[in-house]
């Protein structure tokens, strides 16, 4: 068993006082040595913490004898000791920023049914069929409600990956997926907290029959690794990216080096501070980059350098600000002569 353990958990709970609660979680997380990044609000917690293991358990036990906080799910994976570098409790507005608004939903009142995923793995092999039933394989589709970014490195084989770039696009991508309104969806994402939003969103919006990976593609992962699900997990702490036995054959890394496509799991940041752009990289392609800028940076130029626009350089954006100030101070010296 390691040493350090990681645990993920989250629960939509009614909180009164998110500040006491957070005040009350920072005091037990310090007590057990805890580190993490967690979130507190006032529709329930969102939590992610690493620790000694026996540490964490003994965390859990106390927290449980709130009853607010029982029945939960609880993911744990091996640590190392460094996933965070300090503890961070925090209190907002929602445990996932989706900024829904009037269409928020509350995961209490209305979410997808929680599909475990022995059931998934059975529908992705036909479990009747397979046995002989003459039942057909069940038709359902896997909608990845991640971040772009994060399905880069790692997805279902088959699954549908809309254009997130967070989750408050969600409302945003729903017309590309708009044709599944009759069919049986499945949402997954990492732990399964966007997908209790998710999940009740799509129904909201009229969709049928929606499903929800119970405990997350981790929990999934966990049970049947290097099966259906590709790649690497991407995670939210130092680790970057987890796996289960990635040393087997099985494995297979469906990242892809954004500069020349070749096969790589290494997300890096850009070394140049204005930029700081999450990119995959493979191992060639930072040598490169150190041998030409003495560190690893965008090699197709920094986005620090342009705008999110068009591509227009900032250097040029801010030149053409300057030729209008300098413009408009002439004009107004001239009115003052």
């Amino acid at each position: 068993m390691s040493d350090f353990q990681i645990l993920l958990f989250y629960k939509y709970v009614y909180i009164q006082d998110p500040v006491a609660t957070r005040d009350w979680f920072v005091g037990l997380s310090t007590k057990y040595n805890l580190k993490g990044r967690s979130i507190v609000a006032t529709e329930g917690i969102n939590f992610t913490f690493e620790g000694k293991t026996q540490d964490t358990e003994d965390f859990l036990i106390e927290m449980q004898k709130d009853e607010r906080f029982q029945h939960i799910h609880f993911k744990r994976s091996k640590g190392d000791g460094n996933s965070f570098p300090k503890l961070s409790i925090k209190v907002r507005e929602e445990i996932v920023t989706g900024n829904l608004g009037v269409c928020d939903v509350n995961p209490n009142e209305v979410t997808g049914k929680h599909l475990p995923p022995k059931e998934l793995h059975e529908w992705i092999h036909g479990a009747a069929s397979a046995q002989g039933s003459g039942a057909p394989k069940k038709e359902f589709y896997i909608i990845d409600m991640r971040n772009a970014y994060e399905h880069k490195v790692g997805k279902f084989a088959g699954s549908i990956t809309p254009e997130l770039h967070n989750f408050r696009d969600l409302p945003h991508i729903i017309k590309s997926i708009a044709h599944l309104k009759n069919k049986t969806v499945v949402t997954v994402c990492t732990g399964g907290v966007r997908c209790e939003k998710a999940s009740g969103y799509l129904i909201t919006q009229g969709f049928n029959d929606v499903y929800q990976l119970d405990g997350g593609i981790v929990s999934y992962m966990e049970q049947f690794p290097n099966e259906d699900f590709e790649g690497k997990l991407y995670v939210f702490d130092n680790r970057v990216m987890m796996g289960f036995y990635t040393d087997d054959p099985k494995h297979k890394v469906i990242g892809k080096c954004d500069y020349c496509g070749t096969t790589s799991e290494q997300y890096i940041n850009c070394e140049n501070k204005k930029c700081n752009k999450h990119i995959l990289m493979c191992d060639d392609c930072q040598a490169k980059s150190i041998a030409k800028h003495g560190k690893k940076v965008c090699l197709d130029g920094c986005h620090a350098d342009h705008s999110f626009n068009g591509g227009w350089r900032v250097s040029i954006f801010w030149s053409k600000i300057k030729k209008i100030v300098a413009s408009f101070n002439k004009s107004t010296s001239g009115e003052k002569k």
